[in-house]
C-alpha cells in the first residue's frame, strides 16, 4: 500500500477522537465527576475501598472526607504487598507492571503501580491523542509515510513472580500494541538495551536508514543522539539526515534551556510538541502550533485535585477540584488513579492559563527548591532567570543544579549555580550578575536575602566540563530513559559529588 495512501487513513482513523476531546472540553466538570465515581465503584471492593467506605461517597465532599491525601512514602507499604504478590489492595485488576523512578529529590528508585486499566485508557490513548491533536492542526502532514523515533529506557524483571519493573518508557515500547511498534524506530529490541552507550549506537545504526518523521524523548537525551548522529555522518543539520523530519514531540524536562540548540540542529521546519507523561499517568498535551501551555486531558481515568503551593509550607492550604481553580496560581497536583492511586501527591505544580478549556503550564516540583536562608527559590523562578540570561548573553547550556553554599565563618552563605555550557558566555562575571539578578526580580524572597549582603551573597557559577553531568548519571546508572539531574537541592551532596568528577 502506497505511504499516502497509509498517511491518510491513519490521519482519517486517529481524527475521529476530536469530537470526544471537545466533548471534554465543553463539559470538563462533568466528565471529570464521572470518572471519579467511576474509579471508586471500580475499587469499593478492594482493601482500601472497604477501609474508607467507597460505598458510602456520593459527592465530591464525602470523596475528600473519607480518604486521606498520601504521599509515595505512606502508599509504599501498599505498593510492597502488590510486588510480593497479593491482589486487590488498591485496585481491582492484576497489578503487574510497576513504573521505577527515581524521582527529583533523592536517589532511591519508586516503584509506581501500572495497570492494565492505566496502560490502555491512560498512556496508550494518550499516544494516540498525541498524534490526533497534531494531524488535525496540520492537515498537510505526511507523518505517517515515515517513522517516529522514540529514545526509551530499559525493562528489568523484578526477582518474586512474574511481575516487571522499568522506565515508564519501557513498559510502553513493551506492551505496544502491533501498529504502533511497525510506526516506530528502533524495533523493541534495540529500545530495550539496558546499556545506554551500546543502545545509542544500535539506535542511530538502524534509525539513520529510516524514513523519520518524528521524534520523542527527553531533550536532554533527545540532544546527546542527535549530536551524535551530526558528528558521525559530518552534517551541519538533521534536515540532511532525515529530510521528511517535521515534528519533535518532547516532555520530562522544561524544554526553554534546548529550544535554541534544537532550532539550530532540526532547522526551521520542524515543530516543537509538549507533552506531560509522568510514571503516574498522562496528564496534558500541547494540542495547537506553537503554544506554550498544554491541555489538560480530562477523560483519561485520572481525577485531579489541585492545592495552592506558594512554597515547602502549603499542608494547610484549601484542596479544591477543577470547579474552583484560578488563573496564574501555583497548585500543587492531587491525583486519583485507575491504577489505584488515591488522592497521591505527585510532586509537581502547575499554573492555569486558561479556564476554558483548562490549558496549563508546569512551574515546578513541590520538593525541588532552595530554602537554606529563608529565600524561598522554586523551580520556575530558577528557569526563568537562567532562560533569560541564556538568551541576553547568547549562550546555551546543557545541564545545570543548584546547591546552597552555607553560611560559615561569619560569611554570609550563597547559592552555587554548577553549569555546564554548550556555548559559554563571553564573560562569566556579567553573566554571573545577570543571572543573580534576574533572580531578585522573579523572587522577592530571594532579593531580600540579597540585600546588602547581609544573608546571602551573589551567586557563584562553577563551570563544569564537557560531559561532566553524563559521567555523574552513567555512575548512578541513570542513563537515558527518563532519569534527569534535581535542578535545586537544599543540600550539597549532588553537587559534591559533581565537583569530585570535575
Amino acid at each position: 500500500m502506497p505511504f499516502s495512501i497509509i498517511n491518510s487513513i491513519t490521519s482519517w482513523f486517529l481524527k475521529k477522537r476530536i469530537h470526544q476531546i471537545e466533548l471534554f472540553k465543553k463539559y470538563p466538570i462533568e466528565v471529570q465527576n464521572e470518572v471519579l465515581f467511576s474509579l471508586i465503584k471500580k475499587a469499593e471492593n478492594t482493601e482500601l475501598g472497604k477501609k474508607y467506605d467507597f460505598k458510602s461517597i456520593k459527592d465530591y465532599k464525602s470523596f475528600s472526607k473519607n480518604i486521606p491525601l498520601t504521599t509515595y512514602e505512606e502508599f509504599y507499604p501498599y505498593i510492597k504487598r502488590s510486588i510480593d504478590g497479593e491482589d486487590n489492595i488498591f485496585w481491582s485488576s492484576k497489578i503487574k507492571w510497576y513504573a521505577q523512578s527515581s524521582g527529583t529529590t533523592n536517589s532511591k528508585s519508586k516503584y509506581i503501580p501500572v495497570s492494565i486499566e492505566s496502560l490502555e485508557e491512560c498512556h496508550y490513548r494518550a499516544g494516540k491523542d498525541v498524534l490526533c491533536l497534531y494531524i488535525n492542526n496540520n492537515e498537510k502532514s505526511n507523518l505517517f509515510s515515515g517513522k517516529s523515533l522514540r529514545l526509551g529506557g530499559s525493562r528489568k524483571i523484578l526477582n518474586k513472580g512474574d511481575n516487571y519493573f522499568g522506565d515508564l518508557s519501557a513498559i510502553l515500547i513493551d506492551n505496544l500494541p502491533l501498529w504502533a511498534e511497525m510506526m516506530s524506530t528502533p524495533n523493541s529490541e534495540i529500545s530495550l538495551i539496558n546499556d545506554w552507550d551500546n543502545k545509542l549506537i544500535r539506535i542511530i545504526e538502524t534509525s539513520i536508514k529510516e524514513n523519520v518523521t518524528s521524534l520523542a524523548g527527553v531533550p536532554s537525551w533527545m540532544l546527546i543522539m542527535l549530536n551524535k548522529v551530526l558528528k558521525e555522518k559530518k552534517f551541519n543539520n538533521i534536515s540532511e539526515v532525515w529530510k521528511n523530519l517535521e515534528v519533535y514531540f518532547h516532555g520530562g524536562i522544561d524544554f526553554k534551556p534546548y529550544k535554541n540548540q534544537f532550532k539550530k540542529i532540526l532547522g526551521p521546519k520542524v515543530q516543537f510538541y509538549e507533552v506531560y507523561n509522568a510514571s503516574e499517568g498522562f496528564f496534558g498535551i500541547q494540542d495547537r502550533n506553537n503554544s506554550e501551555d498544554m491541555l489538560l486531558m480530562l477523560d483519561y481515568g485520572i481525577f485531579f485535585e489541585f492545592q495552592e503551593y506558594n512554597s515547602d509550607e502549603y499542608k494547610n492550604n484549601k484542596i479544591v477540584n477543577l470547579s474552583d481553580v484560578k488563573l496564574n496560581t501555583n497548585y500543587a497536583i492531587i491525583i486519583t488513579t485507575n491504577a489505584g492511586l488515591w488522592r497521591y501527591k505527585i510532586g509537581d505544580t502547575i499554573k492555569f492559563t486558561s479556564l476554558d478549556p483548562y490549558r496549563f503550564k508546569i512551574s515546578g516540583r513541590t520538593k525541588n527548591f532552595i530554602n537554606a536562608f529563608g529565600e524561598e527559590l522554586i523551580i520556575e523562578n530558577a528557569e526563568k532567570a537562567i532562560n533569560k540570561t541564556l538568551s541576553k548573553h547568547k549562550s546555551t547550556v546543557c545541564e545545570y543544579t543548584v546547591a546552597p553554599n552555607f553560611i560559615k565563618n561569619n560569611k554570609s552563605g550563597n547559592h552555587d549555580w554548577f553549569i555546564e555550557f554548550y556555548i559559554k558566555p563571553k564573560n562569566i562575571n556579567n553573566f554571573k550578575r545577570d543571572l543573580d539578578l534576574n533572580l531578585q526580580k522573579l523572587n522577592s524572597d530571594y532579593e531580600a536575602k540579597r540585600f546588602k549582603n547581609i544573608t546571602m551573597q551573589e551567586l557563584e557559577i562553577i563551570e563544569g566540563r564537557s560531559n561532566v553531568f553524563y559521567d555523574w548519571l552513567k555512575n548512578k546508572k541513570k542513563l537515558g530513559g527518563q532519569n534527569k539531574v534535581p535542578r535545586l537541592s537544599n543540600d550539597r551532596k549532588i553537587i559534591e559529588e559533581l565537583l569530585k568528577l570535575n
